[in-house]
C-alpha cells in the first residue's frame, strides 16, 4: 500500500482521489497552478505545491515540475486523474524512471490504446468483439463512402 500519493490534476477528480486516499489512510499531495491556489483540492490535500502559472500547459502539463513536486514531497505514487496527463505514455514512463508508481495503465498500454486503429486491431487479434468499421485508418473519401455503404448508415467518423 502507498504511504503518500501526488494527484497530478485539479477539481472534482482530485477531490475524489484525495477522499479515496484518506479512506485508505494514505497521505495526499495536491499540485496547483497559480490561478488555483485557493481551490478546494489544494485545501483538502495534506500538502500542496504550485507547479506553474495559470496556463495548463505551463502547470498541469508541466512534467518536470510535477515530478519535482513529487520528489520534494517524498511520494510513493502519482495518480494522474483523468485528462491532462492521464493518457500520456511519456509521463507514465517518467514516473517509473524517477521511482514513482504510476497509478494507471503501463506506458505501452497507454500508447497502444491512444491509437484507435491499433487498439481495435489488438482487440480483434485477441478475439474481443469490436463494432463494425474499417480495418485501420481510412485513407480517402472514396474509401469512407464505400465502407459506409458496406456497414450501413449512420456512421461515426473519428
Amino acid at each position: 500500500m502507498f504511504k503518500k500519493v501526488l494527484i497530478a490534476n485539479r477539481g472534482e477528480i482530485a477531490i475524489r482521489i484525495i477522499r479515496a486516499c484518506r479512506e485508505l489512510g494514505i497521505k495526499t499531495v495536491a499540485v496547483y497552478s497559480e490561478a488555483d491556489r485557493q481551490s478546494l483540492h489544494v485545501k483538502y490535500a495534506d500538502e500542496a505545491y504550485c507547479v506553474g502559472p495559470s496556463q495548463s500547459k505551463k502547470s498541469y502539463l508541466n512534467i518536470p515540475n510535477i515530478l519535482s513536486a513529487a520528489k520534494i514531497a517524498g511520494v510513493d505514487a502519482i495518480h494522474p486523474g483523468y485528462g491532462f496527463l492521464a493518457e500520456n505514455a511519456y509521463f507514465a514512463e517518467m514516473c517509473t524512471t524517477y521511482g514513482f508508481k504510476f497509478i494507471g495503465p503501463n506506458p505501452k498500454s497507454i500508447e497502444i490504446m491512444g491509437n484507435k486503429a491499433k487498439a481495435k486491431e489488438l482487440m480483434e487479434k485477441e478475439g474481443i468483439p469490436v463494432i463494425p468499421g474499417s480495418k485501420g485508418a481510412i485513407k480517402d473519401l472514396d474509401e469512407a463512402l464505400a465502407l459506409g455503404k458496406q456497414i450501413g448508415y449512420p456512421v461515426i467518423i473519428k
